[in-house]
């Protein structure tokens, strides 16, 4: 062991142990730089100066530049030089300077570079010249030195926006690797975002500043985060006995132990991590943004155009986002969520002085929010519009999240420590919400399942709102995650107020989450009994579908490696096993005997599907009994009436032929687009038709007497007395459709899923009239529809009909020219 050897470690071990009785980095880091300060200056004294009078100075730069040699970090020296060593007495000075600093037990990173080396941009390079921002002179030649200092304002002033550009984009993909969070179960606390090295390119952003045109210092209000941040990388050097900067869960459960902590837990530690890595991250990426100028003129045409967004509210200045009168937040707390609303909408930023004035204004909003109120219609528009992600951050980031749902405090930073998950609670519920929204962007290649599943939802704001809810149990104290969010998830629902209809499928979801991740893990997909849980556990084909997506939203915000293709595949086999078993119930199904309703409801439920009791409320089904009660006067009893944004008609009378087809027609005559439909039949041979219908023109809303002579236009169609071939004799004829096919329509039938009928599946791009169409050529090819149930979501229709010709199925040889006569319906 040599003097400088002995000198490092005696030093080192009289750190270590001042540091563990203390916590704190700053000793560490002075007496560590102060000792290899003295060991390289002692050996450059020693081993160059004799045979390098001149033209040779060492500098320390990056970590070591800035005096940040944490226990184990590597010692990172610049020797600058006239011109490299040609001699054999230089070459061998060098080798001895460089072993006596290894010998001493430094980890040595050292380069030799010239002072045009140094005030020259190389592409292939870039961290060269990053790292000379932070260079300290140590020994050597000081004339040599002053002329790299001479240089280096005039290098800087010419390449800056080139190093700040590579700043960013460096920045940017490193970030990316960890999926742009802080909110790792595990985080790197030096190269994950929110760690020392955003803290670095803070700095060195703030020496390529441009000081005429940016004169910031954030630096400075992240003083708290840095001593944290410096005091944990210490722990994990000195624990670990090398360089290590992963934060482990059993580093985490040792860190919290040490007595200089006062976190009583790992959890509530673990939440002050969080908040400083976020307040780092965040004031990086602002950082980044006031230095970089425009790429283009395109680009500052762009932003010109983006300014003229603003509002009597806000306004819009290099893509940031300002309250004009941020002191209104006080008065009017939901300018908070119009704030939000115009980001979801636009997909800006707020300004930094707008973030904080929302900040300082929490406790008005949360204690405004706190009563009954409102918020859901808020929620469902933001979640709607297309920056809908970008607004859920904005939340989250700034504490209006917690503000409007205080309940999200319960998993906000949360660790639970498996080794499956790689996120806290609350990221995790984001990221499923960011997967779902990626299924709305184009994709390359071949249309991903679930994607196309994702257009057949009717309402995408529930879905994120059911996922927002699908952990938050997880911060609760009962066992079962699932039940503790569905309790909380009531009290929730009833205060934002959202509909009752609304609140039982979010509460569905929450409820039964991971029902299809069971099954794919615990389950023969190939046994029918599978089917039949799934149909049991889904109950109805709407709901299967958002439970689908739901889990497939859930399993791929686990990790980014989670959704295997195998796994994409099980699940979506899953779904398929379940939507065809929920399928075939429609028409085997059937409600008996049931007891606790009136005589009169239990005898016009009787032999109606079994999904019909899942789809309808008892005050639903009361109303159509009574609407069959009617009917059994007058012959026909219908009701129609205007529910969130769309009509509904329930119609009931005896069976007769081409019904079906008769009122889907009289709809579309009124100019109507119908988007969804069910036909059961009960045993006492009642018809139960129920429509969904949209007024594009408004004509039924403008004019209340249009209403009323649709349902009697109705009436007298479904008792035979007018002809609904005279009512679309005088319908103004649908635009053409593009002669571009979007969606290529398909027709599936099968013999086996019913013991009496056929089963056609019908998938086609929606049009005016297309359901009157198809069930036209049922009624022409003396086909019954027993069981009709039809979907229409963003243009596509999901069309099921079980079909009877003289009571009994079709025959197979017959298919083919059916198929081909619904085929020419849907390309026309």
């Amino acid at each position: 062991m040599n003097a400088a050897n002995q000198l490092y470690n005696v030093a080192f071990e009289k750190i270590k142990d001042q540091y563990f009785s203390t916590g704190e980095a700053i000793p560490v880091l002075e007496v560590r730089t102060r000792v290899v300060d003295s060991i390289v200056e002692n050996a450059f004294r020693d081993a160059l100066t004799p045979v390098w009078p001149t033209g040779l100075a060492a500098l320390a730069v990056g970590g070591y530049g800035r005096k940040e040699l944490f226990p184990f970090s590597d010692v990172d020296l610049l020797l600058l030089m006239e011109a490299p060593p040609e001699t054999k007495e230089r070459k061998e000075a060098l080798s001895l300077f460089l072993k006596t600093i290894w010998d001493a037990g430094l980890r040595l990173s050292h380069s030799l570079r010239t002072v045009a080396d140094c005030t020259e941009l190389n592409p292939q390079n870039v961290e060269l010249n990053i790292s000379i921002l932070d260079q300290r002179f140590l020994a050597g030649d000081s004339v040599l030195y002053s002329k790299l200092t001479t240089k280096l304002p005039k290098f800087i002033a010419t390449e800056r926006q080139s190093m700040i550009r590579h700043l960013g984009q460096a920045t940017r993909t490193r970030h990316d690797k960890f999926h742009d969070t802080v909110y790792h179960l595990e985080p790197n606390i030096k190269e994950g975002p929110g760690g020392l090295r955003d803290l670095h390119v803070i700095g060195w952003l703030h020496k390529l500043r441009d000081p005429q045109k940016n004169n910031f210092d954030y630096l400075s209000e992240l003083n708290q985060a840095q001593a944290f941040l410096h005091n944990l990388r210490c722990y994990l050097h000195f624990s670990a006995v090398r360089d290590q900067n992963l934060l482990t869960f059993d580093a985490q459960e040792e860190y919290v132990e040490q007595p200089f902590i006062e976190s009583p837990t790992v959890a509530s530690w673990m939440r002050e991590y969080f908040l400083h890595a976020r307040k780092v991250h965040r004031t990086t990426l602002q950082v980044l943004e006031i230095c970089e100028t425009p790429a283009s003129g395109l680009l500052s045409q762009f932003r010109e155009w983006r300014s003229r967004l603003s509002n009597s509210e806000m306004s819009v200045s290099r893509d940031r986002l300002l309250l004009r009168s941020p002191q209104q937040l006080e008065s009017d707390p939901e300018l908070a969520l119009r704030l939000i609303r115009f980001i979801a909408r636009h997909g800006l930023t707020l300004a930094p002085d707008s973030e904080r004035r929302l900040k300082e204004a929490l406790p008005t909003i949360e204690t405004y929010f706190s009563q009954p109120h409102q918020l859901w219609n808020y929620l469902q528009e933001i979640f709607a519009l297309p920056h809908a992600m970008a607004a859920l951050r904005t939340m989250n980031e700034t504490g209006l999240f917690a503000a409007l749902l205080p309940e999200w405090r319960l998993i906000d930073g949360m660790v639970m420590r498996d080794f499956y998950h790689r996120y806290t609670v609350d990221e995790h519920t984001l990221i499923t919400i960011e997967n779902l929204l990626q299924l709305k962007k184009p994709q390359q290649g071949t249309r991903h399942h679930f994607a196309e599943l994702l257009e057949e939802i009717d309402s995408l704001p529930l879905l994120i709102f059911a996922l927002v809810l699908h952990d938050i149990g997880k911060g609760a104290e009962g066992d079962n995650h699932s039940l503790e969010g569905v309790r909380l998830g009531h009290t929730i629902l009833d205060r934002i107020g959202m509909p009752a209809e609304q609140q039982d499928l979010v509460l569905f979801l929450v409820e039964r989450h991971l029902e299809l991740s069971s099954v794919m893990n615990s389950r023969d997909l190939s046994d029918p009994t599978t089917a039949l849980h799934i149909a049991q556990r889904s109950g109805t084909i709407e709901q299967l579908r958002y439970l689908a997506l739901l889990t497939y939203s859930d399993i791929s915000g686990v990790n980014p490696t989670a959704m295997t293709p195998w796994r994409l595949d099980q699940l979506w086999r899953v779904y398929i096993i379940g939507h065809r078993e929920l399928t075939r119930e429609l028409d085997t199904d059937r409600i008996t005997a049931q007891e606790g309703v009136a005589p009169n409801v239990a005898a016009f439920m009787e032999g109606l599907p079994v999904r019909y009791l899942r789809t309808h409320s008892r005050e639903q089904i009361e109303d159509h009994a009574h609407l069959a009660e009617k009917s059994s006067e007058i012959g026909v009893g219908a009701d129609i009436q205007k529910e969130s944004g769309v009509w509904r008609l329930s119609l009931i009378t005896r069976d007769r032929p081409n019904l079906f087809s008769a009122i889907a027609g009289t709809i579309a005559a009124f100019g109507l687009n119908i988007v969804k439909a069910e036909a059961f039949s009960n045993s006492r041979g009642e018809i139960v038709d129920a429509f969904t219908f949209t007024d594009p023109g408004r004509n039924l809303e403008l004019n209340p007497s249009e209403a009323d002579r649709l349902k009697v236009t109705l009436e007298r169609v479904a008792l035979g007395k007018t002809d609904v071939r005279t009512l679309l004799a005088g319908r103004k004829r649908a635009t053409p459709p593009s002669t571009r096919e979007r969606l290529r329509p398909s027709v599936e039938f099968d013999n086996e899923a019913s013991g009496h009928a056929t089963l056609i599946e019908i998938m086609a791009e929606d049009k005016p009239g297309l359901l009157y169409e198809l069930a036209t050529v049922f009624s022409e090819t003396g086909c019954n529809i027993e069981v009709v149930l039809i979907d229409t979501e963003a243009h596509k229709a999901l069309d099921v009909f079980y079909v009877t010709r003289d009571g009994a199925k079709i025959v197979d040889s017959e298919l083919s020219a059916m198929e081909e006569r619904l085929l020419a319906v849907c390309r026309s």
